[in-house]
């Protein structure tokens, strides 16, 4: 709308509902013709009738369009509700009643292959972003508190896993989501529920199962909303979803994939009986192994017991004392030898310094003569006359002392 018709409208010169609904299809007109792909819902068809209509919904989301065609187009490819279709056609605008819908031309099914195809491509998107890898998988509780369950209503999947839960845990409490597993309303109800019980913090582990089924029928478990949905989720989620040659997408992101619905039960139920039985074969094997050790202990004892150093603690006292005393004897002997042999040996050079001193000499009757310089010095043995001229000082020693002397006179040797 330009601003001049802005500046025009106003209440006085409101539009007619007629002039809305020719602008309205004139601008939804300009779209052109486009491709759509989704699955059919609601299908209304009669031979009579020049056209048919159906609803197109999108298989992720909670949203949809209605389809417009010639009733022949329909009948040549003999549609169902839950195929997969993809469309060509112009969006259309009834001005007189208001209503908006795709005009279709040409219709297409959505094969298997194609569809098989698209599943293999999202696989590799998701492993590539990490969505498979292991260290993300959360582990389960060993014995859960409650668990919810996924699963259509009134299904064979829904008894299985009850029946098998209850048959190994009676106690076990369960949350019991049902909603649709296959068609255009699955994914949208499998989110929500996954939301309603990740809210709930009774809830420990999630099961989403379903009893199998064909390609097109396991389709929402492959859907890449329902993939994000469960790759967020803090409480575990088992796959148990079909058999085992079925193996959606669901089966790769969940923290645990069982093949069956039963084989969830059992890998998320521990046997009440089997659990009893190995806690009394624990106890069996815990008392063996006690009284095992208990035994090797005791001989370990009296092994340690029999030997002579517990036998009498003192042995080895008393034979280090021994040792020591003897030692010392030893050493005492050989500290007395060797004295005696350094007693003797002085004695000997004792007699010799005897024999040969001048004290043995003088005993014999000579005499030492050393004469007294004036200076105080030390005195000097008398060599020669020339040392002790007259009035100089003697001293002469004899055996038995000294004698103080003065030199009166010299005379020199003929």
């Amino acid at each position: 709308m330009s601003q001049a018709e802005q500046a025009a409208h106003s209440p006085e010169a409101a539009w007619p509902v007629s002039v809305l609904n020719a602008k309205v299809k004139a601008w939804i007109e300009r779209l052109g013709f486009v491709w759509v792909e989704g699955q059919i819902t609601q299908l209304s068809i009669k031979p009579s009738w020049k056209l048919s209509y159906l609803t197109l919904r999108d298989p992720e989301k909670e949203e949809s369009v209605q389809i417009t065609c010639n009733t022949q187009l329909m009948r040549a490819l003999n549609l169902q509700d839950g195929d997969r279709i993809a469309v060509y056609g112009k969006p259309a605008y009834y001005s007189g009643r208001g209503s908006f819908s795709l005009w279709v031309t040409e219709i297409r099914q959505v094969g298997v292959g194609e569809l098989l195809a698209r599943i293999e491509r999202l696989r590799h998107q998701l492993a590539a972003e990490g969505l498979f890898d292991p260290a993300r998988k959360k582990p389960l509780p060993f014995l859960p508190n409650n668990i919810g369950l996924i699963t259509g209503r009134g299904s064979a999947a829904e008894r299985d896993v009850l029946a098998v839960a209850q048959s190994r845990w009676p106690g076990v409490r369960f949350t019991v989501r049902n909603t649709a597993v296959q068609g255009a309303r699955a994914v949208t109800e499998v989110v929500a529920a996954l939301q309603e019980l990740e809210a709930n913090p009774e809830v420990d582990v999630i099961i989403v199962a379903r009893g199998g089924g064909s390609v097109e029928d396991l389709l929402p478990f492959s859907e890449e909303a329902l993939q994000r949905q469960v790759a967020q989720m803090q409480t575990p989620v088992v796959s148990a979803i079909g058999h085992e040659p079925d193996t959606p997408i669901l089966d790769n992101v969940a923290d645990l994939r069982a093949a069956t619905p039963t084989d969830a039960a059992k890998r998320v139920v521990p046997d009440v009986i089997a659990e009893i039985a190995l806690i009394k074969e624990l106890r069996v094997r815990n008392a063996h192994a006690l009284r095992g050790w208990v035994t090797t202990q005791h001989q370990q004892l009296a092994a340690l017991r029999s030997r002579p150093v517990l036998a009498d603690p003192m042995v080895r006292i008393t034979a280090g004392r021994d040792e020591v005393q003897r030692s010392l004897g030893q050493v005492r002997r050989e500290i007395g030898h060797r004295l005696d042999k350094e007693r003797a040996q002085v004695a000997g050079l004792r007699s010799q310094v005897t024999t040969l001193g001048p004290g043995a000499t003088l005993a014999r009757g000579y005499a030492v003569v050393q004469v007294l310089p004036r200076d105080g010095s030390e005195p000097e043995v008398v060599t020669s006359i020339m040392q002790s001229p007259p009035g100089s000082q003697l001293r002469i020693r004899v055996a038995d002392g000294a004698i103080t002397a003065a030199a009166m006179q010299t005379q020199a040797a003929k």
